[in-house]
């Protein structure tokens, strides 16, 4: 749920009332709290926050918040644990084991499967369907996952330990975690796993669990692959985990065949810029094993240490293209870098899928790089799946609202004039602030604030004057609010926010029909949201294997339309919310997919 980034809408601080609430449904969902670790937990002096966020497939989620740090999150009214909290109470939840590379397949947004869980000699933890479990590392009792059970333990069993285990819902190193203090999990060893260590860890396990680790994974490679076709989060798993120039070849059969033969035709021609590539190459892979690899992150994917430390290593002005140098493709690359240099060891630790499970930091060669002063990271390009776009940011937009004629007098004494932009909380500021000035807070209930004229004029209606004398706070700052003209601020990464008034337009995606009762499928607004229609156009012609075509739009300006053949709105919704990461509330038409693409 929080593989990507999501969207912050509030942050307030909790009120008490609030506070004891959140206390008791603490305590009635995890009875195993004790009080006083509760009370612990959380403090009733300390300020505690209560975060609104959208996820980035636009679910509602509200966090609480202590110490910049996440304990809980609230999902459909149930609460679950962050790991912080359970790094403090590693017993908390029932907890699945597994092995550290499935770690990485976690991370990226996939669910636990049933062959990579290993069951201890006390047998499966006892759990029903649906509830809320933790998993951990065969080296680490810490949890580094959280999730709801897909089976119970019995039936898990009963099926021969195939298909889904637990829903993960949050994982360490995932957005959620990024939003708190971004600190480690503990050591904690379990008591049958000593002398194993943290993270995949070098460390003395017998021959016989070896085999039995390797003989999970491909299980587990083997029933995603099964599934492949019947589960969002399963393709999403797969693409966070193949290596990046393999799958590119892949994609691109027949066509990557001819790029190589070709630049090996022009062999000659293009040796000096190959030897340039080549240097930048091996400045990049030594910086990054220097300064961005650390030895608790091993094994770790070769895709993940291409896309995340390399190209992040690139000098200002330089781009990385390994496909430009003489190696083709990042496992030769590797390869050489480990029979020549010894600088690194890489094991297909599943079926094709390459990790660098453990690095030389001692090699002279690798001691006696020095690290270059200037990086600029922001300039690093990032390979999507082979198709040649620069990493995209999707543009954080907010609400705003304008001061209007009528409300003019309620933020004279703020200084706020006709015209002027705020944000909600300063509205609320002000109104919080102008009731207390004039002391309009009802005596007998605070919850109520006594209307003034100035209220009267800029709130009510004409038949309302007689009617009501005091408003509810929320009522009051949700009419005042609501006279206030709405505007929207949209925020480029590196450009100057650009505010509007009204309401942003959503990416339309409908469907149409041409000629012959063809149907087609038209994208509009992408531009509002910093997409190119062109490069988009691309792509979709890629992925669905039907021509594309960009039509400019009668009556409006630089704005053009993208076609597509067929009916793909499936495609192209889910192109846009995991690749783009496009908020699903602005995106218009996905309640139009045909059947067939919501087949499970």
């Amino acid at each position: 749920m929080f593989a990507r980034p999501f969207r912050v809408k509030s942050n307030t601080a909790i009120k008490g009332s609030d506070r004891r609430k959140l206390k008791a449904d603490i305590s009635a969902a995890f009875p195993a709290l004790p009080a006083d670790e509760l009370s612990e937990l959380i403090p009733n002096k300390e300020e505690l926050n209560v975060v609104k966020i959208y996820a980035h497939k636009g679910e509602s989620v509200t966090l609480y918040v202590l110490h910049k740090n996440p304990l809980f999150f609230e999902l459909e009214k149930r609460l679950y644990p962050t790991v912080y909290v359970l790094w403090r109470y590693p017993a908390l939840l029932p907890a699945f084991r597994t092995w550290p590379p499935v770690l990485q397949k976690l991370i990226g947004g996939a669910d636990l499967m049933l062959p990579g869980v290993v069951v201890s000699s006390s047998g499966l933890p006892d759990v029903k369907q649906g509830d809320c479990c933790a998993v951990t590392v065969v080296s680490n009792r810490a949890p580094v996952a959280v999730g709801t059970a897909a089976l119970s333990s019995s039936e898990m069993q009963s099926v021969g330990m195939k298909g889904r285990g637990v829903c993960v819902l949050h994982t360490y190193m995932d957005s959620l975690w990024a939003f708190g203090d971004k600190s480690g999990p503990p050591s904690l060893l379990h008591t049958e796993s000593k002398g194993q260590g943290l993270n995949g860890e070098e460390c003395e396990v017998d021959s016989e669990l070896e085999g039995e680790e390797e003989k999970c994974m491909e299980e587990e490679e083997e029933e995603e692959q099964h599934q492949q076709q019947s589960s969002d989060e399963t393709v999403t798993d797969q693409a966070c985990s193949g290596v990046g120039e393999l799958s590119l070849a892949k994609e691109e059969g027949e066509k990557g065949e001819k790029d190589n033969e070709e630049e090996e035709g022009t062999e000659d021609d293009q040796k000096m810029p190959q030897e340039i590539m080549d240097a930048l190459l091996l400045q990049c892979f030594l910086h990054a094993l220097k300064s961005k690899v650390k030895k608790s992150e091993l094994p770790l994917l070769t895709s993940t240490f291409l896309r995340n430390h390399m190209f992040s290593c690139c000098p200002s002005g330089k781009q990385l293209d390994i496909k430009k140098s003489s190696y083709k493709k990042l496992s030769k690359f590797l390869q050489a870098m480990q029979q020549k240099h010894n600088l690194v060891r890489v094991k297909e630790l599943t079926k094709g899928v390459e990790s660098i499970v453990e690095v030389d930091w001692k090699n002279r060669e690798l001691r006696s790089f020095s690290v270059p002063e200037e990086t600029d990271v922001e300039a690093a390009p990032a390979q999507d799946g082979g198709e040649g776009e620069t990493l995209y940011h999707p543009p954080e937009i907010t609400t705003l609202y304008s001061v209007s004629a009528r409300l003019e007098p309620l933020f004279l004494d703020a200084k706020k004039r006709k015209g002027t932009i705020l944000q909600p909380a300063e509205v609320r500021n002000i109104v919080t602030e102008y009731v207390k000035q004039n002391e309009l807070v009802d005596e007998n209930n605070k919850n109520y604030v006594t209307i003034n004229p100035t209220l009267c004029d800029c709130l009510l209606e004409k038949s309302e004057y007689q009617e009501i004398d005091s408003l509810k706070w929320d009522d009051l700052f949700s009419r005042t609010l609501g006279r206030m003209q709405e505007c929207y601020e949209v925020v480029f990464p590196g450009k100057a926010p650009m505010r509007k008034k009204g309401h942003i337009e959503p990416i339309d995606i409908s469907v149409a029909s041409r000629g012959s009762n063809k149907k087609v499928t038209v994208i509009k607004n992408l531009e509002l949201y910093g997409l190119d229609p062109a490069v988009v156009a691309t792509a979709l012609q890629h992925r669905v294997q039907a021509s594309s075509v960009l039509q400019s739009i009668p009556g409006a300006k630089d704005k053009v339309l993208v076609q597509i053949q067929g009916n793909q709105i499936h495609q192209v919704g889910n192109f846009l919310l995991d690749h783009y990461q496009i908020p699903r509330k602005y995106i218009q038409g996905l309640d139009k997919a045909p059947k067939g693409g919501k087949k499970k």
